[in-house]
């Protein structure tokens, strides 16, 4: 079965700027996801960070979209099989905790949603 993957497309907590949220994403978050990855069972972990550019306006006006968020993590799990695992095992859940105690200072948790997700290659 192919890889699984959680998407999560994050808004910062209001309190922060966009340098201060890429800021602690990046050189907090970042690591502390990367020090429990084994107990998690993630094979990759991706940010993508926000870049804000004088195209964005035009963009979002010529689709009717909403506001963008700040930026996309991405993680993978080999399989389901190792997704269900990592739920079940205690060290994981234990990891899962102190991560979303962390998103909670700087991720507006209930602006950013999250799911799990099969990618399909059209173009490679």
């Amino acid at each position: 079965m192919p890889q699984i993957k959680l998407t999560f497309c994050l808004r910062r907590q209001p309190h922060l700027t966009p340098a201060q949220f890429h800021d602690y994403w990046l050189n907090s978050h970042g690591p502390l996801v990367r020090s429990h990855a084994a107990a998690l069972g993630i094979s990759r972990y991706v940010q993508t960070h926000r870049v804000e550019t004088p195209f964005d306006a035009g963009l979002r006006g010529s689709r009717g979209a909403p506001e963008p968020f700040d930026g996309i993590a991405e993680l993978w799990w080999a399989d389901e099989a190792a997704f269900e695992a990592s739920m079940r095992d205690p060290k994981a859940r234990e990891a899962g905790k102190i991560l979303l105690a962390d998103e909670k200072t700087f991720i507006d948790l209930p602006r950013s949603p999250l799911w799990l997700n099969r990618e399909h290659e059209i173009v490679g």
